[in-house]
């Protein structure tokens, strides 16, 4: 029984897992051919509900002058990502239901990049980075920046606590059998 829960949360693995999105290569990654980046909003670039803040900007700035291609992926009404984008300026998809790969299809599309040359970074497995997969693009998890969050995100960070307890054990099966 172990073994299926195991092969089961494999299922919602990152490619990658970082701290924070401010730590991401993203020099590194354009030179390696990505030119499209998708972002989540909440708890990945700002807290919940937060406009852009200085950093976001300064992020966004530097992306841009690298190059890439972005845009906002969300699941928000279009008020909130709205209010967000007034400060960085990218395209953007409200009402994303992720993760259905529509709308990462779609935002691929937008940003006339494929699955081999986008990344997806947001923090939640079950949404950001189950719906990247779901479209075949790369994605980055990163820890949440923020503590508070709406009660149904809570509910869902404990089952993402499982998962990720897994994905760490299995890295680090992976690094001991080298």
């Amino acid at each position: 029984m172990e073994k299926q829960g195991v092969t089961m949360c494999r299922l919602f693995y990152p490619d990658d897992y970082i701290n924070s999105t401010y730590e991401i290569d993203f020099a590194a990654l354009f030179r390696e051919g990505y030119r499209g980046l998708i972002f989540d909003i909440d708890n990945t670039l700002v807290p919940h509900d937060a406009p852009a803040d200085e950093r976001s900007k300064v992020l966004f700035s530097y992306l841009k002058e690298l190059g890439f291609r972005i845009i906002l992926i969300s699941n928000n009404k279009e008020a909130r990502v709205k209010m967000f984008n007034d400060e960085v300026q990218v395209a953007y998809i409200y009402l994303a239901h992720k993760p259905g790969k529509e709308s990462f299809l779609r935002a691929m599309d937008m940003l006339e990049t494929d699955a081999k040359t986008t990344i997806m970074i947001g923090d939640q497995l079950f949404t950001d980075i189950l719906g990247a997969k779901n479209a075949g693009i790369r994605n980055i998890l990163v820890k949440p920046i923020h503590p508070k969050e709406k009660p149904h995100i809570m509910l869902k960070r404990l089952l993402e606590k499982i998962v990720l307890h897994s994905y760490v054990r299995s890295l680090n099966k992976s690094t001991s059998h080298k």
